[in-house]
């Protein structure tokens, strides 16, 4: 079993609150400070990383997650490269497919099916790993040529790659190619481009664990499985705030919002033996939140209980 790490997600756009947010993160007990890729009126995801390198000391740096289809893998590579560097070799990588279509409509980028978004992410991050590997790169594929190009290496000898995708086909590239794998369990995105229905039922994720575990083979045991916190409710009455919840997630049901790894409702000892038990049951160790306040608590939970285990 992985031991826990856990990842605050910044979404702030001031450089004051940001500071603030860093230190108070990394003081917490978080493990990654995590940005977003989406265009418009945001901070951009790798710039804030290096800002937030400048105002640490240990944690470590994951844009959660870059969007492809907005990333040259040979440009991206050098820009990791260059952060990895400049941080004393802290980042990791966090890629996915690009899914929020009035992005693509706003700046005249052809938002093509999912099937096709996933096939050329594949092909990026088959690239990626390469350059950020430190090879030179001879490659002519569907969808990108690179002519023996090489990027500054990273200060890191492997930099983790994260990959958030569904499907089979992707998860299973990503099973054989990935460090680790962001599970979201989404259904289709919804017509403001950002929102999805949620396909959070746990035997949907049973399957999809034990498909990922398949294909990884042997590199199962060393892969780490990610979850994307959408809310932490602190409360002592879970099951009202659980209800509560619903009207805002589509698809959600009541007994899935309370076994689901995507939401972590309660006091903060429910919290942390519910996410005991989604690792139990789904192997899931690496969580992401936005609540630094609301989380420390549980994290010093599961921290004291990876312990007590390894003393054991």
């Amino acid at each position: 079993m992985k031991p826990f790490r856990f990842g605050y997600q910044i979404r702030s756009n001031d450089p004051a609150t940001l500071r603030q947010e860093v230190r108070a993160a990394e003081a917490a007990g978080f493990d990654v400070l995590c940005t977003f890729d989406h265009l418009g009126r945001y901070l951009s995801a790798l710039e804030p990383l290096a800002f937030c390198a400048a105002w640490s000391e240990r944690i470590r740096l994951c844009p959660l997650v870059l969007n492809n289809d907005l990333h040259h893998p040979g440009i991206l590579a050098q820009r990791l490269a260059t952060l990895d560097r400049l941080s004393g070799g802290r980042v990791e990588v966090g890629m996915g497919a690009g899914h929020a279509f009035p992005e693509y409509h706003a700046i005249s980028i052809p938002f093509d099916p999912p099937q096709r978004r996933k096939q050329r992410l594949a092909e990026s991050l088959d690239i990626l790993r390469r350059l950020l590997d430190g090879e030179q790169v001879e490659h002519h594929g569907e969808f990108y040529d690179l002519s023996g190009f090489a990027s500054i290496e990273p200060a890191q000898d492997h930099v983790p790659i994260l990959v958030g995708v569904n499907g089979r086909a992707g998860l299973a590239h990503a099973a054989k190619m990935a460090d680790i794998i962001g599970l979201t369990m989404l259904g289709v995105t919804l017509p403001d481009g950002n929102s999805h229905a949620v396909r959070w039922e746990p035997e949907r994720l049973d399957t999809t664990v034990n498909w990922i575990i398949e294909q990884a083979g042997e590199r199962a045991r060393n892969l780490e499985l990610n979850a994307l916190v959408q809310a932490v409710v602190i409360t002592d009455d879970r099951r009202k705030a659980a209800q509560e919840l619903l009207s805002d997630v589509p698809g959600l049901e009541l007994d899935h919002a309370l076994s689901t790894p995507f939401l972590a409702i309660g006091t903060h000892d429910e919290i942390a033996a519910h996410l005991l038990a989604c690792r139990e049951r789904w192997g899931i160790s690496y969580y992401v939140v936005r609540d630094i306040e609301g989380f420390a608590p549980v994290i010093e939970m599961l921290r004291a209980e990876d312990h007590s285990s390894q003393l054991g």
